[in-house]
């Protein structure tokens, strides 16, 4: 049985979620950014790996985006320092 999908969501800043994102990418998945949309297709043949991958894919697109934010949030302002360091000049 082939299973195919495509998962599409929304962001501030889709090019950085989607280039965080696509490194963890397993063959059967291609993820691209257009807009504020990050669009990743998957296909798969086992549905057990296709929902392993998908759950794997979404917990790492929440931590992407949020990172992603918080980057692009304290580029602007030279807020953002590292937990437990110290922003040096």
């Amino acid at each position: 049985m082939q299973i195919d999908g495509v998962i599409t969501t929304t962001h501030r800043y889709p090019s950085c979620v989607a280039g965080a994102i696509r490194v963890d990418n397993l063959s059967a998945m291609k993820t691209e950014a257009s807009g504020d949309v990050v669009r990743t297709t998957i296909a798969g043949t086992k549905l057990r790996s296709v929902i392993a991958s998908v759950d794997d894919y979404l917990m790492n697109l929440a931590i992407a985006d949020e990172t992603c934010r918080y980057l692009q949030e304290n580029k602007a302002t030279g807020t953002g320092t590292v937990r437990g360091q110290h922003k040096t000049r």
